[in-house]
């Protein structure tokens, strides 16, 4: 086989495909029932995770764009699942939250999103996904660490 590149081998599409197609089956549990788009959950579930966050630390949470991450926290303000209120660390950014709404629905999508991924995951034994999750912790690392903005 020649150096050249082949898609359907190469780490990077592979691993994006997967996700998106497991991100994309996991959705239509929730946007047929809350009518949310994958970044809007995305944002919510980490919302849910850690807490009150700004935008720019939603954008490094999610692995999202500054627009997409922008554009979901305007839908769930607009749809009253998220508040804006101002950071008193910082007065130039907003801190986003979960309205109750918002942790209602979180409630309501997380076993949802647990029981999907259950299924996804049932093709693997253990010792299958116990190595999988070590190899994905790795490879986030070493590219964590390839990456001359971050921050340790």
């Amino acid at each position: 086989m020649s150096p050249a590149l082949c898609l359907s081998r190469f780490l990077p599409y592979r691993l994006s495909i997967t996700s998106n197609a497991i991100s994309q089956r996991i959705a239509m549990e929730y946007r047929a029932r809350f009518d949310l788009k994958v970044p809007e959950w995305r944002v919510m579930a980490v919302l849910g995770d850690v807490g009150p966050l700004t935008q720019r630390q939603l954008v490094g949470a999610t692995f999202m764009d500054k627009v997409a991450v922008n554009r979901a926290c305007k839908v769930l303000v607009e749809q009253e699942l998220v508040m804006r209120h101002p950071n008193s660390l910082d007065g130039r950014s907003h801190l986003l939250e979960l309205t109750q709404e918002g942790r209602d629905i979180h409630a309501q999508v997380m076993p949802l999103a647990l029981k999907m991924e259950e299924e996804i995951l049932a093709c693997l034994s253990a010792k299958e996904l116990s190595e999988f999750s070590k190899t994905l912790d790795k490879l986030f690392a070493q590219v964590r660490d390839m990456d001359p903005d971050s921050e340790d």
